[in-house]
């Protein structure tokens, strides 16, 4: 079952991230006590018997790339802009390659286009820039994000 995410799934949340995510790259538990409230509606959860075991969630802009700033900072969240914004697409290792992750970039893309958004953005590390082609994005070349210490790749999908 996927559906948007409620402050209740804080704990839930963070403790997949922390799975999911190297520690310099993963998100905080402020942080993302911070996406729930400002952008729960661009925060969806994937369960199964009431237990979170992932999530996709991102703020909205007007940019076409996503900026370091965008993670750090929810107020630049901009709920009429043009582009959903991916920052996170997490499921945990036991719920892995069973189709989830694609449920929940469905699920999110459906959401974009029923928003009116033009599209939607992220960045992913060039291991997975094939993944991401399989929904229509778009490989955008190296990214300026620094985040996490990593190399990252800007991805694109224009609706």
């Amino acid at each position: 079952m996927i559906r948007q995410a409620t402050i209740e799934d804080l704990d839930s949340v963070t403790k997949v991230e922390e799975i999911c995510f190297p520690e310099a790259e993963a998100a905080t538990r402020e942080s993302l006590e911070q996406r729930i409230k400002t952008f729960s509606k661009s925060f969806f959860v994937a369960e199964e018997n009431g237990k979170v075991i992932g999530f996709i969630n991102g703020c909205i802009t007007n940019s076409t790339t996503i900026y370091d700033e965008l993670y750090k900072d929810s107020s630049l969240h901009s709920e009429d802009g043009d582009y959903q914004a991916i920052f996170g697409l997490d499921v945990i290792p036991e719920y892995r390659n069973k189709g989830i992750a694609a449920q929940l970039m469905n699920y999110m893309i459906n959401a974009s286009k029923e928003s009116g958004r033009k599209g939607l953005i992220l960045t992913c590390k060039e291991r997975l820039i094939h993944y991401y082609e399989k929904f229509g994005y778009v490989n955008k070349g190296m990214s300026n994000s620094v985040h996490g210490g990593a190399e990252w790749y800007d991805m694109i999908l224009e609706l």
